[in-house]
């Protein structure tokens, strides 16, 4: 991990380091203040790659971070904090966006947990509109933009209400006819992330997959509850509880859309962020799903799952041991579906 930047650093000769509000493997979240723009503050994230990659696979990083800075620049959402610099200092990239004040929904959830509480569904919707507000406009890019993120430390609410979904860490830009490109490498949060982005960069995944990310998401505000990992779910049938079992307050149509968001292969998913929205929230008939979907997918799913066991497990032998174990599994649910 990269050494942090000390206190009053600046960065640019315009961006005065205050202090750091977030870390992670690749560097760090500062507050920063703004030298031009006096009393602006900005959020700096900083990203230092590899020092041990080849100098040609780190000139292609370089690159990729700043083509994909420079998408991110375009974006003008009211719900994403606007990107308004990125510039490389020596071996590390830094990307400027907006600072949004505010507690995150993490923190909202602990803080009503500690109450022996759950969040309102009323209040834990109104966000949800807003992050699929969010998310719609990222999708609707050309090239599509898939986050890959969602969390709920990931979704700050300003003192007027708004939602910002702050964290672009892990966003891809889906490049037709090659592999998808990355700003920082790295998988997700676990308790979030869909099996077919265990992957990494090589995995496959599109907008289900962020799809997957925002009901898990959902699930954990309303419940107070980590949903289970995705591939304990794989090795485990029925491990995922239905929301209503932990807090039966929650309404039947948050919990069949959040149930169906939660499917573990993409194909028994809804298809887009607006679908899953509409089930969530719209007045429509809840189950669209094809009345075979379940048969289908399963039936189809032991050459992609195997593919993603592949990447979870690193020595022949055990991948050999999870793939007659997955396989098992597989078998069964098989068996008792079709019989």
């Amino acid at each position: 991990m990269p050494i942090p930047l000390k206190i009053e650093t600046v960065l640019r000769g315009r961006y005065s380091i205050d202090r750091i509000i977030g870390q992670g493997g690749a560097g760090c979240i500062y507050l920063a203040n703004d030298l031009r723009l006096e009393g602006r503050q900005c959020a700096l994230k900083e990203v230092e790659h590899d020092r041990s990659l080849p100098e040609e696979l780190l000139q292609e990083a370089r690159d990729q971070f700043m083509r994909e800075a420079t998408v991110l620049a375009r974006l003008d959402h009211p719900n994403l904090p606007k990107v308004s610099d990125f510039f490389t200092i020596k071996n590390r990239e830094y990307l400027v966006m907006d600072y949004v004040p505010g507690k995150d929904l993490r923190t909202l959830m602990v803080e009503a947990r500690q109450q022996n509480e759950f969040l309102e569904e009323d209040l834990v919707l109104n966000w949800a509109s807003q992050l699929a507000d969010a998310l719609s406009y990222l999708h609707s890019q050309d090239p599509p933009i898939l986050h890959r993120d969602i969390k709920p430390s990931n979704l700050k609410v300003t003192p007027s209400g708004l939602l910002k979904l702050v964290d672009f860490g892990l966003v891809k830009v889906a490049a037709p006819g090659e592999v998808t490109i990355t700003i920082v490498q790295g998988q997700g949060t676990a308790i979030y992330t869909p099996l077919e982005q265990y992957g990494g960069d090589n995995a496959h995944t599109d907008v289900r997959s962020d799809v997957y990310s925002f009901a898990a998401t959902l699930y954990h505000l309303l419940t107070n509850t980590a949903p289970p990992v995705a591939r304990e779910r794989f090795l485990t049938e029925g491990l995922l509880a239905a929301p209503t079992q932990i807090n039966p307050k929650v309404s039947f149509r948050s919990e069949q859309a959040i149930l169906w968001g939660l499917a573990m292969h993409p194909d028994d998913r809804p298809e887009s962020i607006e679908m899953f929205e509409d089930a969530l929230l719209g007045s429509a008939p809840l189950d669209k799903r094809p009345r075979n979907s379940m048969v289908r997918a399963r039936t189809s799913s032991v050459n992609y799952y195997a593919a993603a066991l592949q990447e979870l497990f690193g020595s022949t032998t055990e991948r050999t041991l999870w793939a007659l174990a997955g396989g098992a599994m597989l078998l069964s649910l098989l068996l008792t579906i079709l019989f």
